[in-house]
């Protein structure tokens, strides 16, 4: 199933020899040497992700439905990371802030939603971030605007790929996944940078999705049991409008009020580093949950003035004078704390995907120039993650030759 989707046999066969090539050639910077370990000639090698037609949705569509049915995945879990580059004619590429270069510099950033447990994950589906230095249509200045256009056509960027924030390509890929792949409505975890935007956390709600995110500590709410006045109406202009009678604190003081006596001790997974203290590798650390209702201008209220209510979440440890992480949940009310805490906890799996996609299977290791070219060698270096993925869950397995 997993290498099915490329129809034709020729293109099976280049295909099934790049996925073995990322296995074994996936940190060294070329392809050249890729090829020489696996008899071919690199010139075709190369055509195969750039001008070849085999279509790359089908693929990853098919390896997210494999995942689905293999590792029953908790969660989506969504980030974004850089591709350092040298040049400035691979697509999307400006100088512009990466999370992995830890700076601003020359790279691509490609936006990625996993499926993921805390045993295993797959990083299913991915868009390369189109920034408005590649978006002819947001360029005022005639000239400039040409030579995007001249700089989309040389990579290949078709009309329908403009610039759009990483959080809405996020839920286009959401949307893609479950709308159009038929995989079930899961939960979603994410880091701040896609947890802090509100539109974000609105569209997900939209959707029907249940989400734990990473926020900023610094942002606004009213406790929840915080209820909207209606002020007195004086006979003339319109009426007043409920309004709540407090202004709203930030997530930060809210915790702070709430003490460190309310937190309790949560386990939410074991891992591999096992001491004589901790023979079992539990991750363990000290959490409190209250209700909430963030103020933003972007949030809708109800009739009554009301703002939505929510879990706020708080990591505290006990050594700590303050609290170090905080997140937001949409989670039903009778969603237990040890149920928060794995799902906001669950992001760690995109860390270990984008160590084992780079150090081993070289996904940002992609020479070409071309748009469909960088989807399709991150589509096989996907391919080979869940090969990977699959020997791990079963070394007995049959597999991919």
């Amino acid at each position: 199933m997993l290498g099915g989707a490329v129809a034709r046999s020729d293109q099976r066969v280049k295909g099934e020899l790049y996925v073995r090539g990322l296995l074994t050639d996936g940190a060294r910077k070329s392809m050249q040497p890729m090829a020489e370990r696996l008899g071919v000639d690199h010139q075709q090698l190369q055509q195969f992700v750039t001008s070849s037609t085999w279509d790359y949705r089908v693929v990853r569509a098919n390896v997210a439905r494999w995942a689905v049915d293999v590792i029953d995945p908790a969660a989506y879990v969504i980030d974004d990371s850089g591709f350092a580059k040298d040049g400035t004619a691979s697509p999307c590429v400006p100088r512009q802030y990466s999370g992995t270069l830890g700076k601003t510099g020359n790279c691509q950033i490609g936006v990625s939603v996993q499926l993921a447990t805390d045993t295993a994950s797959v990083a299913a589906d991915w868009r390369l971030f189109c920034p408005m230095s590649w978006d002819d249509t947001t360029i005022s200045d005639p000239v400039k605007a040409a030579t995007v256009r001249h700089k989309r056509d040389r990579a290949g960027i078709g009309d329908d790929v403009r610039h759009r924030e990483k959080w809405r390509l996020a839920l286009d890929m959401l949307d893609e996944m479950i709308e159009h792949w038929g995989l079930p409505k899961l939960p979603v975890a994410a880091d701040s940078g896609y947890g802090d935007c509100t539109l974000f956390r609105l569209g997900l709600s939209e959707r029907g999705l249940r989400y734990a995110v990473q926020v900023d500590p610094n942002a606004t709410a009213h406790p929840g049991d915080a209820v909207p006045v209606t002020p007195p109406y004086a006979g003339t202009g319109r009426p007043p409008r409920p309004v709540y009678p407090d202004p709203p604190v930030t997530f930060k003081t809210l915790v702070l009020a709430a003490g460190r006596d309310t937190a309790r001790q949560v386990t939410w997974r074991h891992g591999s580093r096992k001491t004589a203290a901790n023979p079992a590798a539990a991750m363990r650390s000290h959490f409190l949950r209250l209700r909430i209702r963030p103020a933003n201008r972007d949030i809708p209220r109800a009739a009554d003035g009301t703002l939505p209510e929510c879990w706020l979440i708080a990591e505290w440890p006990p050594d700590a004078a303050e609290p170090v992480k905080y997140w937001l949940s949409n989670m039903d009310t009778r969603t237990s704390l040890k149920t928060l805490v794995r799902l906001a906890k669950l992001r760690w799996r995109v860390e270990h995907d984008y160590r084992e996609l780079k150090t081993g299977l070289g996904i940002d290791h992609f020479e070409g120039r071309s748009f469909v070219g960088w989807h399709r060698h991150v589509t096989l270096a996907v391919l080979a993650q869940a090969f990977c993925t699959l020997l791990r869950l079963d070394p007995k397995a049959d597999a991919p030759a």
